[in-house]
């Protein structure tokens, strides 16, 4: 009689979100610091797996509610909330090497890089993965219509198979010569982003459980940001902390490098640079962070370089922006419309209306999502109809800074309407010594 092999009981060790507690898994995911901060804080982190399954029937029932076939996507993001899958994010934005295809009965194909099939193996709702998706022509050269065929090809057979005699496919962006070979087959096609972010739109209890993560992460980031802000560093070395942390918590990207001091935040949207910054300086920054589980914390916050008693022109600028911000927050609740917001929104002063921020504010989840809401001055052109509902997550901004004046101040809260208002998520504090006096 052979001699029985010990029994070991597979590990059912499973992290705060319900993924694997493997060292050496494939999926990334927070990092223990980011679950150590966040139990400290009383954070719950997300059911990844009830998550998943909120974002698939959310795209579903956007296509069957437009009685769509199915929806092609090649944003990332949009990939990400489909599939929950990461690749490259930033390089794949601009080289078109992935796909998703989700159809109205919830099938979902996902195209990969070549050999990844193995970065979505855990993912039971990817129920195919292909390669294939490259048709732009640094990857296809002179080749680019032949592969773009072969791909239309293998949507019309999706098609064809979970669809009948749908031909309604919606796509959110694609490169021109997929599109054109996507046509050729007689497959109509709509506008994929109007159905992506409206499934997105609404938030999930996990999903904003996600989103609380997030910015805890990032406001972390932003207090050693505040501790690294001494006269004689640069720009650089203060937003570089933002970078360092974010990643130390398993957060992904930045989006921007919007980070400014002195005389260099007037006007807005100049970046971070290698400018010293000196003692009395106002310091202006947006995170535009893509943080853990791949959502977006975008926060704003300006503060005086050094022990200096700030001036009252600077206590004046703040004050004009903490009062916008906290003016528009304190208008949210379900039903308002988004032209509503804009009527009943705090009025900049004159002087500073020629340099306003670009919105009021704007939906946030993955990335800066629908709606925006806009200045006066900017609805006839760029305004939309649209109504808050619970769920939605918000971002409340303003820049305040004249025409020709010396700095500027830039403030950002990030919000969830609830079902009779709105909860601020943001924690991180605003300066007590700018709003004094």
């Amino acid at each position: 009689m052979s001699k029985m092999e010990p029994y070991v009981r597979p590990s059912r060790l499973l992290r705060p979100d319900g993924s694997p507690d493997n060292n050496d898994r494939v999926e990334i995911g927070p990092t223990q610091l980011a679950f150590n901060e966040w139990r400290e804080l009383g954070l719950t982190a997300p059911n990844l797996e009830a998550m998943r399954h909120y974002r698939l029937d959310r795209i579903v029932q956007q296509l069957q509610a437009q009685d769509l076939a199915g929806i092609l996507l090649f944003d990332p993001l949009n990939i990400r909330y489909a599939t929950d899958t990461t690749n490259m994010q930033v390089w794949i934005t601009h080289n078109h090497a992935r796909a998703c295809f989700v159809s109205a009965d919830g099938y979902m194909v996902l195209w990969d890089f070549h050999n990844c099939d193995h970065l979505s193996a855990h993912l039971p709702l990817v129920k195919e993965v292909r390669s294939g998706a490259s048709f732009f022509y640094f990857e296809t050269g002179d080749k680019t219509a032949e592969h773009a065929a072969h791909f239309a090809q293998e949507i019309d057979e999706l098609l064809q198979s979970h669809a009948g005699s749908n031909r309604r496919l919606a796509i959110d962006k694609i490169e021109i010569a997929g599109l054109w070979s996507i046509e050729a087959l007689g497959i109509e096609v709509s506008d994929g982003q109007r159905v992506m972010e409206h499934a997105r739109v609404i938030k999930s209890l996990d999903e904003i459980n996600a989103m609380r993560c997030s910015i805890a992460a990032t406001e972390a980031a932003m207090h050693l940001m505040r501790d690294a802000s001494q006269p004689g560093v640069t720009e650089n070395d203060i937003w570089a902390v933002l970078h360092a942390e974010n990643i130390r918590r398993g957060g992904e990207w930045i989006e921007c490098r919007l980070l400014s001091s002195g005389p260099r935040t007037n006007p807005w949207f100049q970046e971070s640079g290698p400018r010293v910054v000196q003692a009395g300086d106002m310091l202006a920054f947006d995170t535009d962070l893509i943080g853990p589980y791949g959502i977006c914390a975008d926060l704003s916050r300006s503060w005086i370089i050094g022990d200096v008693k700030p001036t009252a022109e600077q206590k004046r600028l703040y004050k004009i922006a903490y009062e916008h911000i906290q003016t528009n927050m304190s208008i949210l609740k379900p039903g308002m419309t988004l032209e509503e917001i804009t009527q009943r929104a705090h009025r900049l002063p004159e002087e500073f209306r020629a340099q306003r921020y670009g919105v009021i504010m704007h939906g946030i989840g993955l990335c800066d999502e629908y709606p925006c809401v806009r200045y006066p001055e900017d609805v006839e052109h760029h305004g939309y109809p649209g109504v808050l509902e619970p769920g939605m997550t918000l971002c409340v901004e303003a820049y305040v800074g004249a025409v020709g004046g010396k700095e500027g101040v830039k403030l950002e809260d990030q919000i969830l309407i609830t079902e009779d208002g709105f909860e601020n998520l943001t924690r991180f504090p605003y300066e007590d010594e700018l709003l004094r006096g």
